[in-house]
């Protein structure tokens, strides 16, 4: 059984979180199994400097450390621009690690991040709470049961908010396109099931948005995970969406949505580097935990959302996973703790689209029924 190590107090506070999910929806959540449960399914183990599921690196720069990720084919053919060099032969990671050695680490994230590339400075970003502003008109109090959540995210922290409320007896619709669907249906489908089981799927061309609009227009919550200019330009952000009294509109993004931040692309172990959650001294480092970034912020946004709709809604709840993962990091750090546990067995997830003509019933029924 995978056993990861954290911070004694980072457990504590997850803990801390989960039963505050269970006081607002009656739904018990493990926050054991939160936190380690992708690496007991799949077997990830630590290894230092290198993540646990293996894609990303903590590296020495000139000035302190650094961190890249290397999860995507796209990102891996970008390496060789990164370093401005033609080729770097089948492993990139001495090259790049070479690289990273001979620059500060404001100069590796500078190119990185003009480059597209998941990248981060340690400690680069300050512990912070959800940015949360209103956003429509509050309502009564509510609870999860029964209400149509729209879930756009992918990967990791946003399915996981989507599933803690599914759990809590939402109606939750994951949507994707056909083109690009969430990038975790190519991985193995223990960790896909585990994040989308119980959801409805709804395959829809992003570049034909009206049918997506159609369900954020009749949503009650609605989960975003994408760089927010990218369902802006495409007229499915929260401005672009007609009114709902009482909904919730959850923003789920690497490093927040102001500035150039907003631009810049992260997972769970990078954006951890980013926070400051990591193992060791200047001297040594390593990652902790697996991806920690994702399954901390997927749990402590479900709580958002419960307790945005027991205030009756009407709210657009920014979350950064970096800043999450300083909040984190920023608590007592001399204890750690062996943190085991592997989720039971899950239904499996439905297939992409299998869902289409229920959801547009939904669709069609929530549009003649009174907000």
């Amino acid at each position: 059984m995978t056993s990861l190590v954290v911070p004694a107090a980072v457990l504590s506070r997850a803990r801390d979180v989960a039963n505050d999910f269970r006081a607002l929806t009656g739904t018990a959540v493990d926050a054991d199994v939160i936190i380690a449960g992708r690496a007991g399914l799949l077997g990830h183990v630590p290894q230092g400097r290198i993540s646990a599921g293996g894609a990303s690196r903590l590296m020495r720069s000139r000035d302190g450390w650094c961190a890249l990720t290397l999860s995507r084919p796209d990102d891996v053919d970008t390496v060789p621009a990164l370093l401005e060099t033609e080729a770097v032969g089948d492993d990139p990671w001495p090259a790049v690690e070479s690289w990273v050695a001979e620059r500060s680490s404001s100069d590796v994230t500078d190119r990185g991040r003009l480059l597209g590339l998941p990248v981060a400075a340690l400690g680069e970003t300050p512990a912070a709470p959800p940015h949360i502003v209103p956003y429509g008109t509050a309502t009564t109090e509510r609870d999860l049961t029964g209400l149509l959540v729209a879930d756009l995210s992918a990967m990791w922290a946003g399915p996981l908010c989507g599933q803690l409320l599914a759990r809590a007896g939402a109606t939750v619709v994951k949507v994707e396109s056909p083109a690009r669907p969430d990038g975790t249906r190519a991985g193995p489908l223990a960790f896909f099931d585990w994040m989308n089981a119980g959801k409805l799927s709804y395959a829809v061309d992003f570049d034909h948005p009206r049918a997506i609009q159609a369900l954020l227009a009749t949503a009650d919550v609605v989960i975003e995970s994408s760089r927010p200019a990218a369902l802006i330009r495409r007229g499915l952000g929260p401005a672009s969406i007609a009114p709902r009294d009482g909904r919730v509109w959850l923003r789920i993004t690497g490093h927040g949505t102001q500035g150039q931040r907003a631009d810049w692309v992260a997972f769970g172990d990078d954006a951890a580097v980013s926070g400051g959650l990591v193992h060791g001294s200047d001297d040594d480092r390593s990652f902790c935990g697996d991806a920690i970034a994702d399954p901390l912020t997927g749990l402590e946004a479900a709580v958002e959302v419960a307790r945005s709709l027991s205030r009756g809604g009407g709210a657009l709840i920014e979350m950064s996973m970096a800043a999450v993962a300083a909040t984190y990091s920023a608590l007592p750090r001399a204890e750690e703790i062996n943190c085991t546990a592997t989720p039971p067995p899950s239904a499996a997830a439905s297939a992409l689209g299998a869902d289409n003509a229920v959801v547009e019933q939904l669709i069609a029924e929530k549009r003649v029924a009174p907000c």
